[in-house]
């Protein structure tokens, strides 16, 4: 176990006026791009890790980790006023925050949003601080067999999990997979598929992958879209009634068994890697209508409704960390970017790394108490603001992005050869959504390609070419018969699902 003068100093290290202002500066923009429907918060954590390199590691992970929180609340902004969620996992949120919305109590809908989306984050943080020293104990423990298994485990789940077709997703890892290998073996330094690019011998830069394919690619999509006319990023009707602006202790207290459930769905699921706060906000939002003694008032405005979808997306964020800070897999395209800023700073996530960098970690939870605090205070003075900027017309948000992603990367990578890689998996990550393909899992395996090829070697050496020789590691054994298992399922799941919406 971690010594509890490490976990002292590194709380005390979160704790101070500078690391507050990074966490509160992070928390605002990620509020603000949440409510950015097409922006997001994973489009600003991706531009932003370039700008984190001249900081300490504390406080640039924090920022992240604030962008990320704040994304959270200010996604259900849009999808309260006008039906357009600001993120994917908000769409839950419309279902009541908008009818709630055109009765006249936009601001009931939105505080009831904040509130039970910082419960659910709070309860997932909780969660995060007390088990996952425990089970980096328990990841020590397993070999590179176990190792290789697992990956291949998460493979399964995240490509049958994100997107809507198993084999696409099995595809586009296999893409990511393929595009990690350019560069130098990680085993025997061997140079491949560089193509004379000598600037390609440290493999293709995460950073230009990852902004092009997230933020450029979705700035593409959004322009392709375009009619031709200005228009702002949302439409807001500044002529709302004052009336009910306030959520009551009563109304709060009165969901509270409706936010431990969210909480615990969205932590549960959160700590599978690949399945995301969407899925678990439905499945929190259909487990609490199924259990209300009213059912058919959700859909018209229940704030059970609204507490629900909230609290099982925010909880989904600090479980996410769970497989990252253990194990070193992360759970989202979330996680990954945070891994990414992880090894940017020359720290490597995964078993050892309560024992190398203990201190680190515990700030950084730390840093994310202040982050829900954050939240809080900031959501109750921030909605309306955010609700008057998101009326910016897209020419101005969509260039600004374009600006701050080339900047970004030419510094990241030393040049002006990371931007044209960057524009070269933008345009691939169009045709990827164009035809069907997730960039999410594409992304996850590129960042996982390199440990996946070395666990695969190392494995293949231990059991020496023989197969039965998996009958000596049984954890790895079950991990892999489960992964067969949920290809099968979600496989056939998904084509039953997709035959039952033709017929």
């Amino acid at each position: 176990m971690v010594d509890l003068n490490i976990i002292l100093a590194g709380f005390a290290d979160a704790f101070t006026l500078h690391n507050l202002l990074f966490v509160l500066a992070g928390v605002a923009l990620g509020q603000l791009v949440g409510a950015i429907p097409g922006i997001g918060p994973v489009m600003a954590m991706a531009i932003a890790i370039p700008f984190t390199f001249i900081i300490d590691p504390l406080p640039a992970i924090a920022f992240l980790v604030g962008i990320n929180k704040g994304g959270l609340v200010g996604g259900a902004i849009p999808a309260v006023l006008i039906n357009t969620p600001g993120t994917p996992d908000a769409a839950a949120t419309a279902l009541d925050g908008y009818p709630l919305a055109k009765q006249g109590k936009p601001q009931k809908a939105t505080k009831m949003a904040l509130y039970a989306s910082v419960t659910g984050d709070t309860i997932s943080d909780i969660v995060l601080i007390t088990v996952a020293a425990p089970l980096a104990i328990f990841a020590l423990k397993m070999g590179p067999v176990e190792i290789f298994a697992l990956m291949i485990f998460a493979f399964s789940v995240i490509a049958g999990l994100i997107g809507k077709s198993v084999p696409k997703g099995i595809i586009a890892a296999a893409l990511g997979l393929l595009c990690a290998t350019v560069g130098l073996d990680p085993e025997h330094s061997t140079p491949r598929f560089y193509f004379g690019w000598f600037e390609l011998y440290d493999g293709l830069p995460l950073a230009s992958v990852a902004i092009g394919m997230l933020a450029i690619s979705e700035v593409l999509r959004r322009l392709a879209s375009n009619t031709g006319t200005v228009r702002p990023a949302i439409d807001y009707d500044a002529s709302q009634s004052k009336e009910d602006r306030r959520i009551s202790w009563a109304e709060y207290w009165s969901c509270r068994i409706t936010m431990l459930r969210g909480a615990a769905i969205g932590t549960v699921l959160g700590a599978l890697p690949g399945i995301g706060s969407t899925a678990a906000a439905f499945m929190s939002y259909a487990a609490t209508k199924q259990s209300s003694k009213d059912p058919e008032s959700f859909g018209k405005g229940n704030l059970h409704g609204i507490a629900a979808a909230e609290s099982a997306n925010s909880a989904v964020m600090g479980a996410n960390l769970i497989p990252l800070l253990t194990l070193g897999i992360p759970g989202s395209v979330g996680a990954a970017l945070i891994i990414s800023a992880f090894v940017i700073h020359g720290i490597q996530p995964g078993p050892l790394l309560f024992e190398q960098q203990g201190r680190l970690v515990y700030g950084l939870f730390g840093a994310m108490v202040m982050a829900n605090v954050a939240n809080l205070i900031l959501g109750q003075f921030g909605l309306r603001l955010w609700s008057r900027v998101v009326t910016a017309p897209e020419s101005v948000i969509f260039s600004a992005a374009i600006l701050l992603c080339i900047v970004g990367v030419s510094l990241s990578t030393g040049g002006l050869f990371g931007v044209a890689i960057m524009l070269i998996f933008a345009g691939f990550g169009f045709l990827m959504n164009m035809f069907g393909f997730s960039t999410v899992i594409f992304i996850i395996a590129f960042f996982l390609g390199p440990r996946f090829e070395i666990s695969l070697s190392q494995t293949l050496v231990l059991l020496d070419g023989n197969l039965m020789g998996l009958t000596h590691y049984p954890l790895a054994l079950a991990l892999l018969v489960l992964s067969a298992i949920s290809i099968w399922w979600l496989g056939i799941r998904g084509r039953n699902q997709s035959t039952n919406s033709q017929a």
